[in-house]
């Protein structure tokens, strides 16, 4: 499929969402959102999401597909992004999903039959156990770090299929994302934690699971809002939900970074010292050639 016009990726808190916005006001674009967690209603104040104050005129994708109860895919994400093609000629796509981003850019790899009890096992085995099950097939794949693509690649194999057609294709797509000094990303990380549990996360939490008692996997486990129920059920101080909710923070950061690093050949724009949202869009539209 044809490519969002523009992509800004980057971790958490790296005033992404921001940059996309005044960009999108000054080119006259839309904003398709690459996060797996803004897809869900009413998870708001713990995942940062533009409020619609925020958006202005700017039309957005990608937000509020589905309650909190329904699981959500990269596929159906991917139904979304085409439809946000089809309807804007000029879009942004911005996100912290690098999933997301190389189903946008690349398409999504076919899933395997499925076993879960073969998922169950394999999931179960560190990450040096399926490489050596991989190379007893005499294959090796991209990304060999990534536990994931491995439990697929195997999940194919053990099932006595090949590959999918592409699945070895080694290219990676450019990509522009932010990035700010490790100490300086977790000083806006505890700040931004510390703006939601003092914006009424732990009351949107409780209102949340009175609407939807029921929540999918992935949305039980965002970040925040498994630290905030911990709070209402008794388990947790809410300066214990804060402290945890920055330490997964922090490693959430860590791991979105890797991803891009591995999977897209990206064009880092670096925060420099006391540069504000003015001076980070500029540069991000002077790496797109819309400057």
């Amino acid at each position: 499929m044809a490519a969002a016009r523009w992509c800004l990726a980057g971790a958490t808190a790296t005033g992404k969402s921001a940059v996309a916005q005044l960009l999108a006001e000054r080119l006259g674009a839309a904003v398709l959102s690459a996060d797996a967690m803004l897809v869900y209603q009413g998870l708001d104040i713990g995942t940062a999401k533009p409020t619609p104050a925020e958006r202005g005129a700017v039309r957005y994708y990608g937000l509020d597909c589905v309650p909190p109860s329904e699981p959500f895919s990269a596929a159906r994400w991917l139904d979304e992004a085409r439809r946000a093609q089809a309807a804007e000629p000029c879009l942004i796509a911005v996100g912290g999903t690098g999933l997301y981003f190389s189903a946008l850019l690349r398409g999504l790899d076919p899933a395997p039959p499925p076993d879960p009890a073969l998922r169950a096992a394999l999931e179960a085995l560190p990450p040096e156990a399926l490489r050596a099950r991989l190379a007893a097939h005499g294959r090796t794949v991209p990304d060999a770090a990534n536990p994931r693509r491995l439990v697929r690649a195997l999940e194919f194999l053990e099932q006595g299929l090949d590959l999918p057609r592409g699945w070895a294709r080694a290219e990676r797509p450019a990509l522009v994302a932010l990035t700010w000094p490790r100490a300086a990303l977790h000083a806006r990380i505890a700040g931004r934690v510390g703006e939601m549990y003092a914006g009424g996360l732990v009351e949107e939490a409780r209102a949340l699971r009175a609407r939807w008692p029921g929540w999918s996997r992935t949305a039980a486990q965002a970040i925040g809002y498994a630290e905030a129920f911990g709070v209402l059920d008794g388990r947790l101080s809410e300066a214990e939900a804060r402290e945890r909710t920055i330490v997964r923070t922090r490693q959430l950061a860590r791991r979105q970074e890797t991803y891009l690093r591995h999977q897209f050949k990206v064009d880092w724009v670096e925060a420099r010292p006391g540069e504000g949202v003015e001076g980070l869009a500029r540069r991000v539209a002077e790496r797109w050639g819309a400057a």
